[in-house]
């Protein structure tokens, strides 16, 4: 197998040398090129035809989201966004970034190399089999749908990984707040949930927060797992739910997990649930997803045409946890007729 070629570009000197080194041990990944600003990566892009880009967010000259807007639709090219913390991460999403890590606010040389391994390797591999020009976020005008199950006790539980940011804004955009309870687990870095949860309140319908624990779980409301190192779990308090948040070790290598998101879900809601597994690498709330269809719960799973990265939904149907294979823009219209037979 040829080894993934990279284009890193990135203005500081001592880090982009630290980047070259460290990605360079790893006999499947090879460094191509540098470049300090998007004009030179623009030209090695030309020049070298990367099979990934590491893009730092503050460059000179460009910053490195205007740089992504007039990138990807003359050339598509699969990204990974290297961002301090910073809300801006969300605009290179939308731009067309594959994936994001945060940059450690350290200057220790050891601990920077572990970010390397440890985060940005794995976040290269999963970006150089992402699918790139299929999923672009288009917002139209918000689709009316509307509730007319008479039921109170319904709730919603969506999982997602690479790629999800956008996905996740996709299909919530069009539920209205008439929609149940919803919880959500995003893979994120710890202080990028609280930003991405303000953002996706700011942009729909409903109301969105980061989770905490003792949260209701009410209509129109959507609750995400803060990043870090706590899962989050439903719980049936009389006859209404709310979150706890936490500590645990990883599942399926994270925290929080989808897995243990949806086992609790199949436990506290049984078949008053709608289960959604978006996009993602590997097969975190496959087994979940399956005990709450077991439990009687309805289930969609992202297609793989409009998948970034068919991994989490493909696990999940292959072990016949999903009753709908939907396209991203049909999940919400999905949802809406499974709550409405229940």
């Amino acid at each position: 197998m040829q080894p993934i070629k990279v284009l890193v570009v990135e203005d500081s000197l001592v880090f982009r040398e630290l980047l070259v080194q460290n990605l360079n041990k790893d006999p499947a990944i090879r460094v191509v090129a540098t470049a300090r600003d998007p004009f030179e990566a623009r030209d090695a892009i030309l020049a070298y035809k990367p099979d990934v880009m590491t893009l730092d967010v503050e460059l000179p000259r460009m910053n490195g989201i205007e740089f992504l807007r007039k990138l990807m639709p003359q050339y598509p090219l699969r990204v990974v966004v290297i961002s301090s913390l910073s809300d801006k991460v969300f605009d290179a999403m939308s731009a067309g970034a594959v994936d994001f890590v945060a940059k450690p606010a350290v200057s220790n040389r050891r601990q920077l190399e572990d970010f390397i391994r440890n985060e940005l390797l794995v976040k290269i591999k999963i970006a150089s089999t992402a699918r790139i020009g299929n999923f672009k976020r288009v917002v139209m005008a918000q689709q009316q749908q509307s509730l007319s199950s008479r039921k109170s006790n319904l709730i919603v539980a969506i999982g997602a990984s690479t790629g999800g940011t956008e996905a996740i804004f996709s299909v919530v955009k069009d539920y209205g707040t008439d929609i149940p309870g919803i919880v959500c687990v995003q893979h994120m870095p710890p202080g990028f949930t609280a930003m991405y949860a303000k953002r996706l309140n700011d942009q729909c319908r409903i109301q969105v927060k980061e989770a905490e624990t003792g949260d209701r779980v009410l209509p129109g409301h959507m609750l995400i797992a803060p990043g870090g190192d706590r899962h989050m779990h439903l719980v049936k308090v009389g006859e209404g739910y709310q979150v706890e948040v936490k500590a645990g070790p990883k599942v399926n290598g994270h925290c929080p997990s989808v897995e243990v998101l949806f086992e609790s879900v199949a436990k506290a809601a049984g078949a008053d649930a709608v289960g959604i597994i978006l996009t993602g690498m590997g097969g975190d709330g496959a087994k979940g997803l399956l005990s709450m269809r077991r439990a009687g719960a309805r289930t969609i799973g992202q297609d793989e045409s409009t998948c970034v990265v068919y991994g989490m939904p493909k696990v999940a149907y292959d072990l016949g946890a999903v009753e709908y294979q939907e396209k991203l823009s049909d999940i919400a219209g999905r949802t809406y007729a499974l709550l409405n037979k229940m």
